[in-house]
């Protein structure tokens, strides 16, 4: 819980409590891209229930449904970073509940929405429904600051860093408040919302250039911010082979499989953060697999076959990176080669 901005609300992500299944470790700088989160493309409201407790469900596409600025994957993204989805809890504060309201809070928006006859922060519906409705007001409070000149920022980064620190910390600093703890309540959020937004992964109707042996794996024409080759590493301060090509693109852009293969691994790792890698089988004699790195969301599972263009995951900045970019790698007979040649760069 904190009460920085003058008012009481849920407790703070980072509280004993606090789970955030995707860790996002961002360091500072910007190695490739733009490092701040960029959910566009990736946040328009469709939940993928996926992640979604089923007995949550309902209430979490009702309350994600109040306003168009606090969409369904939010709210989810929310109460995975107040309380991992485990009712009952009371944090040290005496946050309690899912949403984990503060009782003075609690006063204020809690209604009896599943109708048992008691208004109770510890009824998930009754909860959740709170939640909706704070963070519609708080989203609409910022944006009467934003009209008249008082903060500046997306509404959602605002209303996030209300929920957390209080509206009034963010009419003090005319923005996100300079509270380690809410600045990164708000990364968080963002990065797991990925997660909960359905994208399609599809078959993967895509098609290999003429003349390369793989299409890239991303759209259009991103920039390499760094190619394969011996480096500094950027964050380890040591001198050795980067195994892979950097593309610097923003968060949350879908992520390509360069050639129709299977999935033989997705999940996190601690250096290269969220990692897919898929087998291609031979190509000229040799077993070729690809692999897609740092993603904020994985959409795909081991074992799952995959075409040309199926979406695997989303452009993030997990395990040791310094901002938003896709590392993508070949590996040839398990070792790392030059992808470049391979996708006509």
């Amino acid at each position: 819980m904190s009460d920085k901005g003058g008012s009481t609300v849920a407790w703070l992500a980072g509280g004993t409590m606090a789970l955030v299944v995707m860790p996002v470790f961002l360091f500072a700088g910007v190695g490739a891209g733009d490092a701040g989160p960029d959910m566009s493309g990736v946040n328009g409201g469709t939940l993928n229930p996926k992640h979604v407790p089923p007995e949550y469900l309902p209430w979490v596409l009702k309350a994600g449904s109040m306003c168009p600025q606090i969409t369904a994957p939010v709210i989810a993204a929310q109460i995975e970073a107040e309380s991992g989805w485990v009712n009952g809890l009371t944090s040290p504060v005496g946050a309690q509940g899912l949403s984990q309201f503060m009782p003075g809070t609690w006063v204020t928006w809690g209604r009896d929405d599943d109708g048992n006859g008691q208004v109770d922060p510890f009824d998930p519906g009754d909860a959740i429904m709170a939640q909706g409705r704070y963070d519609c007001a708080l989203a609409k409070q910022v944006e009467g600051y934003k009209a008249r000149g008082k903060a500046s920022g997306p509404t959602l980064d605002l209303t996030l860093a209300s929920y957390n620190a209080g509206p009034g910390a963010v009419l003090k600093y005319g923005g996100i408040p300079p509270y380690q703890e809410t600045q990164g309540y708000v990364v968080k959020i963002k990065a797991a919302m990925a997660k909960y937004t359905a994208i399609s992964s599809g078959p993967g109707t895509g098609t290999i250039p003429a003349g390369q042996r793989l299409a890239m794996p991303l759209s259009g024409n991103p920039p390499v911010t760094s190619p394969f080759g011996m480096r500094l590493h950027p964050t380890l301060g040591v001198r050795k082979l980067h195994t892979g090509m950097d593309f610097g693109v923003k968060q949350g852009v879908p992520v390509l499989a360069a050639k129709e293969g299977v999935v033989t691994f997705a999940g996190m790792t601690r250096g290269y953060g969220n990692r897919v890698i898929v087998s291609h089988g031979a190509i000229g004699g040799k077993q070729i697999a690809t692999t897609y790195n740092h993603m904020v969301a994985i959409n795909v599972s081991k074992g799952q076959s995959v075409g040309v263009g199926t979406v695997v995951g989303l452009v993030g900045s997990t395990g040791y990176s310094t901002g938003a970019h896709l590392h993508f790698e070949v590996q040839e007979n398990g070792q790392y080669v030059d992808p470049a040649p391979w996708i006509g760069k």
